[in-house]
């Protein structure tokens, strides 16, 4: 007989003592339970003790988590949160090195638990801390468990960050700042200023002036691994909380500093792989660096601008320059207007005698000028070609310049994702972005070359137009998820990539799709249907025991702690626990947390999860929605909450 709902079996260890076996009933008081137990061990005093797991992140047994106790756990009997937070709090302000330095080492491991650090914080202990930071007496290891404990005690967020003093915050910095530091208290003071800066506008203020974007960039050149991950988070933090002016002043900075120079030797073509939180991070730069174009995309051309007119008459000149070396005077303004009208029609402009209407669209706006711009200062001689070949043919199949421009601009945008927020898990930068000053302008005039090129090869008329931008966004699109790793590489593929691969490919694609209607493959499949199930069932069953390392997401950052979680290889428990940065696949035993398969009762995806309706702010979510799931289990509906990796995954 299975047993009641109600009922638990447990192990409960206590050093120097027989362990106890016992039922544990859900519905009896824990005070009640612990006095039984340290009776049975003939214990006074029972409300000195709570029970804590014996292995995995210890966490404290109370009256809120009592129900995520399985069949099978082992518990520890020891000393009550607040009798331990009491004999710390008067630990760390011992006069006795050891005492100290041991009372901060177990400070920092126990402030994790939730309950242990509102004991803690309610006797006032946080201001302890403040103090060991602020008096400066302490170094090494005794300052880097104080700012550790600090770093988790915070992480509960029972205490607003505004609340810290400037001194604190200003010693904070100057670890920072400082270089004969230990690389572990300044990673410990880059993680906290990162977790300062958002919480606050005055924050991020003092935190930007005090700690320069130049301090900051030679923390990056640093061989540690972890110092220089924790240099960019806090610069990834700083860009995201900056104002647009501030954000544009700090990535010119960066851009003066060949900050995209740096990153694409030393970081990503490093001898070391790049981790997921870097991975992160540099797409937020990526990000963060494409929206300055935002500004100029959602601006209309005012035709009133002299200086938006002299751009637009520069295209007009760079490319007639020869034919308009007339003497201005020899023609009468009539004439030299429709001779303007004629050159403009000839450069691709739908409305030729006020070219600037085409451009009142935006997006692309006036991006789309720079752009062309751009394209005839830089390349002239291609720009030349470009609009000098088309103004030659026959009037039905010249490419239009200036239209294509205009489309092709915008269709950049679109794939570029300009004038989105930054997603919070993604990772998907192009490393071709870093390799190359002025990335877009650039990648424009490779793709507008392109679509001349595709032009011809389509043998396009005017009324093709849509036609050949959307097989120009489909050469860009496959080759850019083909990553090339510089822009050269990617002139060269998508130039391979003509009109008759597309054909090809979307030949092969339709296809397939076709074969796989017809009458008898249709009843092939339904033959084989079963054992392709079964095939799949056991394929997935064997990822499963394989296990799955998962990230967690709190809402106020991307954390950098990991979990793994596998299935037991007969099938019947979810094995899961927390795990370091760097673990392939942990062995089974050292995952601590089980839930029997048993006990799982449905399974929740995207918006129903427990977890995103907690932080559902909008766009900035919408990638979290697509990835979360939640296993719900037991009587009393615990949730197991994921965020996979990958969609795939």
């Amino acid at each position: 007989i299975p047993p009641p709902k109600d009922v638990v079996k447990i192990a409960i260890q206590m050093v120097g003592a027989i362990p106890q076996l016992i039922e544990l009933q859900q519905t009896k008081p824990l005070a009640s339970v612990l006095k039984d137990v340290c009776d049975a061990w003939s214990l006074p005093n029972a409300e000195r003790y709570a029970l804590q797991y014996a292995d995995g992140r210890q966490t404290y047994i109370t009256e809120s988590n009592r129900r995520d106790i399985k069949n099978g756990s082992i518990l520890r009997l020891t000393t009550s949160p607040d009798q331990e937070a009491e004999r710390l709090f008067i630990g760390i302000q011992s006069k006795n090195v050891d005492v100290k330095t041991d009372s901060l080492k177990k400070l920092a491991s126990l402030s994790q638990d939730i309950t242990f650090a509102q004991e803690f914080i309610s006797r006032n202990g946080l201001k302890q801390i403040y103090s060991i930071v602020e008096e400066g007496n302490d170094a090494g290891e005794m300052l880097a468990y104080t700012l550790k404990a600090f770093t988790e005690l915070m992480e509960h967020d029972f205490v607003s960050w505004e609340n810290l003093s400037t001194v604190f915050i200003k010693k904070i910095v100057s670890y920072v700042n400082m270089n004969a530091v230990d690389a572990s208290i300044q990673q410990l003071s880059l993680s906290i200023l990162e977790n300062m800066v958002p919480t606050s506008r005055l924050l991020f203020e003092l935190v930007k002036k005090e700690v320069t974007l130049d301090r900051l960039f030679t923390h990056l050149q640093a061989t540690n691994a972890q110092l220089q991950l924790k240099a960019m988070a806090l610069l990834i933090a700083l860009l995201l909380s900056a104002t647009d002016a501030e954000r544009r002043d700090m990535m010119d900075y960066l851009r003066e500093k060949n900050i995209r120079q740096f990153i694409h030797k030393n970081i990503i073509h490093s001898s070391e792989p790049l981790g997921d939180e870097m991975a992160h991070y540099l797409y937020v730069l990526q990000s963060v660096s494409l929206n300055l174009c935002e500004h100029r995309m959602k601006m209309s051309m005012d035709p009133y601008s002299q200086e938006q007119r002299d751009l637009l008459q520069s295209l007009r000149q760079t490319a007639f320059e020869l034919e308009s070396e007339v003497p201005a005077g020899s023609f009468s303004t009539e004439r030299r207007r429709s001779l303007c009208a004629k050159e403009f029609r000839k450069l691709g402009f739908l409305n030729n005698s006020n070219p600037a209407e085409d451009l009142r669209r935006a997006p692309p706006g006036l991006l789309a000028l720079d752009n062309m711009v751009y394209f005839s200062r830089n390349t002239p001689n291609a720009y030349s070609r470009f609009v000098l070949e088309n103004s030659s043919r026959e009037d039905k199949h010249e490419c239009p310049f200036a239209r294509s421009s205009i489309q092709l601009t915008l269709i950049l945008c679109e794939i570029l994702h300009i004038g989105e927020p930054c997603s919070e898990t993604a990772q998907a930068f192009y490393p071709m972005f870093f390799g190359q000053d002025h990335f877009f302008e650039e990648l424009f005039c490779i793709c507008i070359q392109l679509v001349n090129k595709t032009w011809k090869e389509m043998r396009a008329t005017q009324e093709d137009f849509d036609k050949v931008m959307q097989v120009v966004r489909e050469q860009i699109t496959r080759t850019l998820s083909l990553k090339p790793t510089s822009l050269e590489l990617f002139k060269t593929r998508v130039n391979a990539l003509n009109y008759s691969e597309i054909l090809k490919l979307r030949q092969t694609e339709r296809l397939h799709q076709e074969e796989t209607l017809a009458v008898p493959v249709l009843e092939l499949r339904e033959r084989l249907k079963p054992e392709l199930l079964e095939l799949i069932r056991q394929q997935r069953l064997l990822h499963l025991c394989e296990g799955t390392l998962f990230r967690k997401i709190s809402s106020r950052r991307r954390q950098d702690k990991l979990w793994y979680c596998r299935l037991s290889p007969n099938h019947k428990v979810l094995h899961y626990g927390d795990v370091e940065e760097g673990v392939q696949s942990p062995p089974i035993e050292s995952l601590t947390e089980k839930i029997p398969v048993a006990d799982m009762k449905t399974l929740l995806v995207g918006k129903e999860c427990p977890h995103t309706k907690e932080k559902s702010s909008g766009k900035q979510n919408k990638d979290v929605l697509e990835l979360a799931f939640s296993i719900v289990h037991d009587v009393e509906e615990y949730c197991l909450n994921f965020i996979a990796p990958t969609r795939y995954e």
